[in-house]
């Protein structure tokens, strides 16, 4: 039985490396739903004038829609071996479609969460800075520059700060991220389908846990 794999983690948890790490190591897919709903409406047929409808009126696409993107993209022979949920689902009622999918794919669901205290996520990120030059990445608390506000390879090169990497800014996604997300740990807790793991980590110790979740029996 092939995997699917729903990753969860707040903005700064790095949720997006482990997802890179899953598809170049275990050759699972990807499988973001900004990017394929983006991708569909390309096409000239009349799922896609619906997507482009809800894009044009500038709508969140319906728990429907993008339930029926979804399972259209991972029908393809790329996934038939498993692949890794980004951005889905985001509520119970695309959660309850995704059983539905796996069941009929003959897949297992399993839920990873990559968990950070919030006082380290908002250091992460709000202590984010980045060359405007190579786009190295810095942190003023886990990675500084040697010179402050200068890049090590372009020393005349003053680093900046992401508009919406603010202090303020970021208390704000990091709680609408927890207010949104907590029924969904909710849910596949009970279920018996969630797996936490210490996102505190390196990256490459957080991949070995969430290697041996997904390669678990």
């Amino acid at each position: 039985m092939s995997k699917i794999i729903v990753l969860m983690g707040a903005p700064g948890a790095g949720k997006g490396t482990q997802a890179r790490l899953l598809q170049e190591r275990l050759h699972l897919p990807q499988i973001s739903t900004g990017d394929i709903l983006r991708a569909r409406a390309q096409q000239n047929d009349e799922l896609a004038k619906e997507i482009q409808e809800v894009q044009a009126a500038g709508k969140l696409a319906s728990d429907d829609l993008v339930g029926r993107v979804v399972r259209e993209r991972t029908s393809q022979p790329d996934c038939q071996n498993g692949y890794v949920l980004d951005g889905f689902p985001r509520t119970i009622a695309q959660a309850e479609m995704l059983e539905d999918l796996a069941a009929t794919q003959d897949e297992r669901v399993r839920a990873i969460f990559i968990d950070v205290p919030f006082g380290i996520l908002e250091k992460r990120i709000a202590g984010r800075l980045s060359c405007p030059i190579c786009g190295e990445i810095y942190n003023i608390y886990f990675k500084p520059p040697k010179l402050k506000n200068s890049c090590d390879r372009h020393p005349d090169a003053r680093l900046i700060q992401r508009v919406d990497d603010t202090p303020e800014k970021v208390q704000v996604r990091l709680e609408t991220y927890n207010r949104e997300t907590e029924p969904l740990l909710d849910y596949y807790q009970r279920t018996g389908r969630l797996h936490r793991v210490d996102g505190t980590r390196s990256p490459d110790e957080i991949y070995r846990d969430v290697e041996r979740i997904v390669n678990a029996s």
